[in-house]
């Protein structure tokens, strides 16, 4: 299918490898011009190699300043952002009671707060454009808690509460946006984590979120769609 978003500009964050990678090198296929980000130089380099063309943005996605740095540098490069893909490392695990205050705020800033800038941060362009695709990264732990990944399961679910929210206001503009929860992919979070369950490809995940990016998908918003392999038991 030919998804309609050649040309388009995509900032992909935390894409130096895993799910980020596999959604920019999707992005990169379909046409689009794609700035990726990653806090190690080195690995986002070997990133940019693998994606035809990339803008490589070396920098932490979860310092508060660093939204607006990126999306800064993707406008001043290619002159437009139509596309955002929000995406930060998990925290580490632990089960409810064990966390402290300490890491549950940690989780918050990365795995809430971060892509909430990242949105406030992109949407002054999509709307000037009268179009935009947005797509949070988060869990499957959204429509499933996973009990070791307590401080995961609070930020994404916290995530998708304030997104179901923004999308509303967000579609009259011509904007979208969707969140996409992934289960276990052949990543090296996945492998940290020791999951030996059947994992699914990152390649295939990026073209999901190359079609929730698409020119088709532009009534599809305020969904929060699993990519598990039927691993999430749940009816909704």
């Amino acid at each position: 299918m030919e998804l309609g978003i050649a040309g388009k500009v995509a900032l992909v964050t935390a894409s130096s490898r895993g799910l980020g990678l596999g959604t920019a090198k999707a992005l990169a296929g379909e046409g689009c011009k794609v700035a990726i980000n990653g806090r190690d130089a080195e690995t986002l380099a070997a990133a940019a190699a693998q994606v035809p063309g990339a803008l490589a943005l070396a920098d932490d996605v979860t310092d508060p300043d660093a939204p607006a740095r990126l999306v800064a540098a993707t406008l001043e490069r290619f002159g437009a952002l139509d596309i955002l893909v929000a995406n930060a490392g998990g925290p580490p695990q632990g089960r409810a009671l064990d966390l402290d205050d300490d890491a549950l705020r940690a989780a918050i800033e990365a795995n809430l707060l971060t892509s909430i800038r990242l949105i406030r941060a992109s949407v002054p362009a999509m709307r000037a454009a009268g179009w935009g695709r947005i797509v949070c990264i988060a869990s499957n732990a959204v429509k499933q808690p996973i009990p070791d990944l307590a401080a995961s399961n609070t930020a994404r679910t916290g995530l998708w509460g304030w997104a179901k929210t923004a999308a509303a206001d967000l579609i009259e503009d011509g904007i979208t946006l969707n969140l996409l929860l992934p289960g276990l992919h052949a990543t090296d979070r996945v492998r940290a984590l020791g999951r030996t369950a059947r994992l699914g490809d990152p390649a295939d995940f990026g073209a999901v979120a190359a079609f929730l990016c698409s020119a088709q998908a532009g009534f599809v918003s305020g969904t929060a769609l699993q990519v598990d392999g039927a691993a999430t038991l749940g009816l909704l």
